[in-house]
């Protein structure tokens, strides 16, 4: 071979082996990425073609799917919107998914695995093809009475209630909360205005503050810094300091107790039931803070936790000097948590220290109705001996003897703790908390609440006025039946 030949044949040889790299490439490793592409009309009109499953909770539709007869054929839609919104997410052809219509997306569309054979049987018998149903753990009793304790009264916060025993998540609410039916909307146009009205909305609305918020826990996390000391050779009847006010070590700054007064007791449960400043800083300075953060991982601090959304990690901080340490033993410096994690707190207490994994989802189900899958009960870790939590348990009872509020229950034993966070408003309107769990002797319910910036209390909030009537509202609420 001449050499003019030899050189048009090493470039097409080029040219060949840069158009099968290409195809491979677009074929291999862009295929997902285009095919799943917000751009790309085919597939978005094959998978609004069929109809998609519901979501469901206590025999109630969450999410369910029309026919529209435009383009696409099937339009999402969502009776109660903004009660379930946190749980359910949108299914919107503009914006794609979130929530649980994104986390169970291939059973609601139908293209999961375990959906194979309704898909051949379709293919056979000329059927038109649909997708699986997702039954939630939720009871909407629980979420309504949530949802409206909050809404009602104007607070920005949220809510979130676990079976202590199963892990199942009985209520989770967000306020403000928004409507996910206009962004299901097939008019583009129509949908971008709805979103962008929900992005300037005050307050945040399609933040799901219960899983991906994190906030001061104040006082709640003196239950953590109690386990610690449990677990450090601490007795309920322990001594511990009661003075008014402390100076943090290896400075001149004052640490308080609330309105500044002297613990009204120098035990370690009276200083729980007193929710003491003083006491839990000292106590969080001896135990050390490799301690506090063992005992915070068993309740489930940084955990990489699915339920099936992502929930964010909660932290302790750095607490890289005694003083940090001694703030972060009573919640504050740079301790975050979110809703769902204090409620895993109080539910790991509630159920003989043992913690188990939140779940969302109840069950899965064939277009047939046929079971495809159920919630299996997952054990975390054992946070605190049955002992400890026993023992914990006694304290909250003595804590909620010591909380005001309204709603107390007659006859219902409510193990609580209270939290007033403050997190450097200008105002200093505090975050109030509050998490318990009833009955105490044979825990069905474990809850968390935060009202954010007061509530309608302003400065003069605390855990107790504003958030504790909520919580004890939601347990009226499940043990009266849900449903």
């Amino acid at each position: 071979m001449n050499k003019p030949l030899r050189r048009v044949a090493l470039a097409m040889m080029a040219m060949v082996l840069l158009l099968m790299g290409n195809v491979t490439y677009v074929q291999v490793i862009q295929a997902d990425d285009l095919r799943n592409g917000p751009g790309n009309g085919r597939t978005q009109r094959a998978e609004y073609a069929k109809q998609r499953g519901q979501i469901i909770a206590g025999g109630q539709s969450l999410a369910n799917s029309v026919e529209t007869g435009d383009e696409l054929k099937f339009q999402r839609v969502y009776p109660n919107g903004p009660l379930y919104a946190p749980v359910t997410g949108f299914d919107s052809p503009t914006y794609g998914a979130n929530g649980v219509e994104r986390a169970m997306d291939t059973i609601l569309n139908g293209s999961d695995d375990s959906l194979a054979f309704n898909r051949l049987s379709d293919m056979i018998t000329g059927r038109a093809p649909a997708g699986g149903d997702v039954e939630l753990t939720v009871d909407p009793a629980m979420q309504k009475v949530a949802y409206d304790q909050l809404t009602n009264k104007g607070f920005q916060g949220s809510v979130v209630a676990l079976n202590p025993k199963t892990g199942e998540i009985l209520s989770m609410v967000n306020s403000p909360s928004y409507d996910p039916n206009p962004l299901a909307s097939h008019d583009n146009n129509a949908a971008a205005e709805s979103w962008q009205q929900m992005e300037n909305a005050q307050g945040s609305p399609m933040s799901n503050r219960s899983v991906s918020e994190i906030y001061p826990p104040g006082s709640t996390f003196k239950l953590i810094t109690t386990a610690a000391a449990l677990d450090s050779g601490y007795q309920p009847n322990s001594q511990v300091n009661p003075a008014a006010s402390i100076t943090l070590p290896n400075t001149n700054t004052e640490l308080p107790n609330y309105g500044g007064k002297t613990c009204k007791g120098s035990t370690l449960t009276e200083a729980l039931a007193h929710s003491c400043n003083t006491a839990f800083a000292e106590i969080a300075g001896k135990v050390g803070a490799d301690k506090m953060r063992e005992t915070a991982a068993k309740f489930g601090f940084g955990t990489d936790l699915q339920i099936p959304m992502t929930v964010a990690k909660s932290d302790l901080g750095p607490m890289s000097d005694p003083a940090s340490l001694y703030q972060s033993g009573i919640g504050q410096r740079d301790v975050r948590v979110t809703p769902m994690q204090n409620a895993m707190m109080a539910a790991a207490i509630a159920n003989d220290g043992k913690l188990m994994k939140p779940q969302l989802v109840k069950s899965t189900r064939a277009p047939d109705m046929e079971v495809i899958d159920e919630l299996k009960p997952e054990e975390m870790s054992q946070a605190v001996s049955s002992n400890a939590a026993d023992q914990i348990s006694e304290m909250m009872l003595k804590s909620e003897q010591n909380t005001k509020g309204s709603g107390k229950i007659s006859g219902v034993d409510i193990a609580s703790k209270t939290g007033t966070a403050q997190h450097g408003d200008e105002d200093d309107k505090p975050h109030g908390w509050y998490v318990a769990f009833a009955p105490a002797e044979d825990p069905k319910i474990a809850v968390a609440v935060i009202v954010e910036n007061g509530g309608d209390e302003g400065a003069e909030a605390t855990g107790g006025s504003i958030a504790a009537p909520i919580g004890r509202e939601v347990i009226r609420a499940g043990l009266q039946g849900g449903g």
